[in-house]
């Protein structure tokens, strides 16, 4: 469990992860949907729907790490933050920086993917 200027340092890094997503997200609400002008050429419109197929998928992803991100805030608030939820050991804290949205140590992470490899998955 992370205290005092950690904890804070981990809640100010995961809010302003949060604040950024967001943000880009209400920027750019209308592009999706700024594609209903007609293109006459067959190649302008295939492109046009390949964007617009990306930016979906881009506002998917980002949607799932805002509910990942405050899925964080609440471990942080609740001391459960850091904590893997396979082998409840401490997750190191370069790991927290680099991948702050982990639930997972790296022994546990290389683990389960080990894992799905040999499953197939």
């Amino acid at each position: 469990m992370l205290k005092g200027k950690k904890r804070d340092y981990f809640r100010r890094l995961l809010n302003g992860q949060l604040n950024e997503l967001v943000g880009k997200n209400s920027h750019t609400a209308g592009n999706v949907a700024d594609t209903s002008e007609k293109s006459l050429d067959f190649t302008d419109q295939a492109t046009q729907e390949s964007d617009m197929d990306f930016n979906i998928h881009m506002k998917e992803r980002d949607s799932k790490l805002v509910v990942k991100i405050k899925e964080a805030l609440e471990r942080i608030e609740d001391g459960t933050y850091g904590i893997c939820e396979v082998c409840g050991q401490p997750i190191s804290e370069d790991r927290l920086k680099v991948r702050p949205v982990t639930t997972m140590c790296i022994t546990c992470k290389r683990k389960q993917e080990n894992d799905e490899r040999l499953r197939g998955l």
